[in-house]
């Protein structure tokens, strides 16, 4: 059997900080679907570049496609040279693929959970992994609950001297009732730290920064507050429509997948005190806290801090571009929501006078997800006496993707004659500090998951305060449909709604492009 190769340099560790997780076997659900090829198996490729993943390890594919275990490593070799992010290192993947193997079954047959058992067992007893297992439910959420199941009947998730770790993606329930009724039904069987609730957003360097960025520097989090802060805007946009995904965002939309966990959990991490330590449970202890402090909103609220849109044809990159109801398996009289925008408040202390404006859809101008904090006006009338026709507040970016990064703008005396001002800005790029290596966003949280940290993952009460403020929405967007659908062009940033909700604040959003 091929030894792991010489690690790449790793450009974000210092020399001697690389420790590779401990041994254990990833087990994949849903392992013949998009995400396993697109993020799941790059991701742990990438990891085993840069030696962070066990020399003890093997995956194990799930999936209801019939196909040998010989198919599913060919599947996988196609898969990584268009997904895993540059030239392909051959000796590693050879490595990788002496540890792959996969089990063909449906998710509630209990047979193919005892398949699975025998094939752990033979694995666990070639690669040494120690009976350490994640499962990884890359599922619809309709099987989450049943899986957990079968695993326990099948005596899979049971921790005797090794540990059984359980990854499951968004969403997490649909409704506040749901999702406590799914954490329900996989707490009889698992532990609260078995569970990890992932959101890839949270894998992101620039997030992750953010406390580094918040706590580490007294020049920013004396000024962390309502006294110098004048509003924060978060912004989730993409140029992709819903691709193959119709049927999912027909039930869900864009409220339920991208609020409760992505927008929320930025929030909490902008919005958040500094923890007593660095402790998972210090930090997601603070978030809660901040989630728990977002006011729930009336109906009157709802109505009027809370814009919905779907796009319409329009045009992206040059090309047309059809409208979400021509999308495949899409309704033709649609009302599922592509685009929201909202308007929060946090109140607390910090907080208390500081709006928190959201907003995330589909088909918008560009691809860019930011956190902007807008700072308060200084004075003017001192510059104004002096000359001075404008000035701009100072603004703090941070770029999450497609570039990550921060930037902190402020006003400069131009040169020359007068006293004419200026907006310069302080720009950090993390491709031009350390390089830009091959990221999926995934790879941060798995290795978290094999250490067995879980401060980037949502514990349960941090999902239901989630839910509890979106709630609301859900309930009043669902007794009045939306009538003005399709509300905005493909190519453009929105509907008009969403700028009248911070014009009349007398604000606005920071463009897109």
């Amino acid at each position: 059997m091929s030894p792991l190769p010489e690690p790449s340099k790793n450009p974000f560790a210092a020399e001697g900080e690389v420790i590779p997780a401990g041994p254990c076997t990833f087990v994949i659900f849903g392992a013949a679907g998009d995400l396993t090829k697109r993020k799941l198996v790059p991701a742990l490729y990438h990891l085993a570049i840069t030696n962070y993943l066990a020399k003890d390890f093997a995956v194990v594919g799930f999936a209801r496609t019939e196909m040998s275990p010989e198919d599913f490593k060919a599947k996988l070799t196609e898969d990584i040279k268009q997904y895993g992010g540059g030239q392909m290192n051959e000796a590693v993947w050879a490595w990788f693929l002496e540890r792959i193997y996969y089990v063909h079954g449906n998710f509630d047959d209990p047979q193919a959970y005892g398949t699975l058992k025998e094939t752990m067992a033979q694995v666990d007893k070639k690669h040494a992994t120690k009976g350490n297992v994640l499962f990884y439910l890359a599922t619809l959420p309709s099987y989450f609950a049943p899986i957990v199941d079968q695993l326990d009947k099948a005596g899979l998730s049971k921790q005797n001297g090794q540990w059984r770790r359980v990854i499951i993606e968004k969403p997490f329930g649909s409704d506040l009732a749901s999702a406590k009724d799914l954490t329900r039904q996989i707490t009889k069987t698992l532990e609260e730290d078995q569970i990890y609730r992932i959101d890839h957003y949270l894998g992101k360097e620039t997030v992750q920064n953010l406390l580094a960025f918040r706590f580490g520097n007294v020049a920013y989090e004396p000024i962390w507050n309502q006294r110098y802060i004048d509003h924060v805007a978060i912004t989730a946009a993409e140029e992709l429509g819903v691709e193959q995904r119709g049927p999912f965002y027909e039930s869900a939309g864009a409220l339920r997948d991208m609020v409760p966990n992505h927008l929320l959990q930025l929030l909490a991490l902008t919005a958040m005190e500094p923890p007593a330590s660095l402790d998972a449970e210090a930090i997601r202890n603070e978030k809660s806290k901040v989630l728990r402090s977002v006011h729930v909103m009336t109906p009157e609220e709802v109505l009027q801090n809370c814009v919905r849109g779907q796009y319409g044809p329009g045009t992206i990159d040059g090309k047309p571009v059809k409208e979400y109801r021509a999308e495949d398996r899409v309704s033709p009289t649609s009302n599922v929501e592509t685009f929201l925008a909202l308007k929060l408040q946090v109140d607390n202390w910090r907080w208390g006078q500081v709006p928190f404006y959201l907003r995330t859809g589909k088909r918008l101008a560009s691809r860019v997800t930011e956190i902007v904090i807008q700072f308060k006006n200084p004075p003017f009338r001192l510059f104004k006496q002096a000359g001075a026709k404008q000035m701009s507040p100072n603004s703090l970016v941070m770029g999450i993707q497609p570039v990550e990064g921060i930037k902190f703008s402020f006003q400069a005396k131009a040169p020359g004659p007068g006293f004419h001002l200026g907006d310069v800005a302080m720009d950090f790029n993390y491709c031009d500090r350390f390089g830009c290596e091959p990221n999926t966003g995934y790879e941060t949280l798995l290795y978290d998951c094999m250490i067995g940290d879980q401060t980037q993952y949502q514990r349960t009460d941090m999902l239901e305060a989630g839910w509890s403020v979106v709630q609301p929405i859900l309930d009043v967007w669902k007794s009045l449909p939306a009538r003005d659908f399709p509300n905005y062009a493909s190519g453009t940033e929105g509907p008009r709604a969403a700028f009248d909700l911070m014009a009349r604040d007398g604000r606005s959003w920071k463009p897109l492009t």
